[in-house]
């Protein structure tokens, strides 16, 4: 199905049809409302490509995320791209993943961008000092982060209150009259990594309390295995431990259940960041630090990446949204 058949049937000629789907303001409403009638009838749809080269918009956002570290070792990072591209398909948007990494001078983010094939991006585990977001900024490219930045001008971003969610986990366990608050976090650097652990250390030296037991390591649940089993092993063990990701949190869970130390009269307090992955094989309710559901977090972020390329002002596209604990 062409243009062309649709121009025949209608006795139009094909740029008539062209700029009434495309929708151009020059083409009176009467003849419009034919057009789109019968591009449907015919089940014609535009190619994406062809009509970014004549207008310079496309119905597609990318999204982009660093190769390396590789952010797929847990199910959270896949569940928010899902969440995401659902509800932009809810509203004919395509969502297209760029692996980009800034040791080859992020070239698959300078292709993306030669390329036309996205209006903007959303740029996720940000980084502190994060290059992609200055390049973005100084091309004046339309993009949302995922995380928060120091860059010199505004920008538009949504983001959890990282700091408070293990502040909170740490007042928890001291109003249990608990001292031994371990934490087991991921060494790698990203914005969102550093803000909970600072949020773990501040809060253990509001309390006057030691933060020897704040350990660092690979984000994956062997980690979260072997650094469980290290601390049980430490002549004053920890009371309770906080997990800063799923994975490391089903590693300890793991741990103290082959210890006999997950439930009972000797147990060791767990509280995993946004909780054991769906498909654990834990069968023991453990606390978290919840942030939202994944459809929630996908419809916001496409709600603002859609009212970003409307062209709203970026100042109104910052968005933080607060944790809580559930507690079993």
């Amino acid at each position: 199905m062409s243009l062309k058949d649709i121009a025949s049937a209608l006795g139009l000629s094909v740029t008539t049809i062209s700029r009434a789907l495309n929708g151009y303001d020059d083409v009176a409403e009467e003849t419009r409302l034919r057009i789109q009638q019968e591009a449907r009838r015919r089940g014609y749809r535009p190619n994406p490509v062809a009509r970014s080269l004549k207008t310079g918009k496309t119905n597609a956002l990318g999204l982009l995320f660093p190769s390396s570290p590789l952010p797929f070792n847990g199910t959270s990072f896949v569940d928010v791209i899902g969440a995401i591209a659902q509800a932009l398909a809810e509203r004919e948007v395509d969502l297209l993943i760029v692996a980009d990494t800034p040791e080859n001078d992020h070239r698959s983010l300078q292709r993306m961008l030669r390329s036309r094939y996205v209006s903007g991006l959303i740029v996720a585990h940000t980084t502190r000092q994060d290059s992609r977001l200055a390049k973005l900024q100084q091309l004046n490219f339309p993009f949302l982060a995922l995380g928060r930045s120091e860059l010199t001008a505004p920008y538009a971003w949504f983001d959890f209150d990282h700091y408070t969610g293990p502040r909170m986990a740490v007042d928890h366990y001291v109003a249990q009259g608990l001292r031994r608050i371990a934490w087991l976090g991921s060494h790698l650097d990203q914005a969102f990594v550093s803000q909970r652990r600072e949020g773990y250390l501040s809060a253990m030296q509001r309390h006057g309390f030691d933060s020897d037991l704040c350990w660092q390591t690979d984000p994956s649940r062997l980690e979260g295995y072997r650094a469980t089993r290290q601390l049980l092993a430490l002549p004053q063990p920890p009371q309770a431990l906080i997990a800063d990701s799923s994975s490391l949190g089903e590693g300890a869970a793991i741990a103290l259940r082959e210890m006999g130390r997950l439930s009972g009269p000797e147990r060791i307090e767990l509280m995993i960041y946004n909780g054991l992955p769906a498909d654990s094989v834990i069968d023991v309710p453990v606390a978290s630090i919840a942030q939202a559901t994944w459809p929630a977090i996908g419809q916001q972020v496409a709600e603002m990446a859609l009212r970003l390329m409307a062209g709203e002002p970026v100042s109104s596209l910052q968005v933080l949204w607060q944790p809580e604990l559930k507690i079993p």
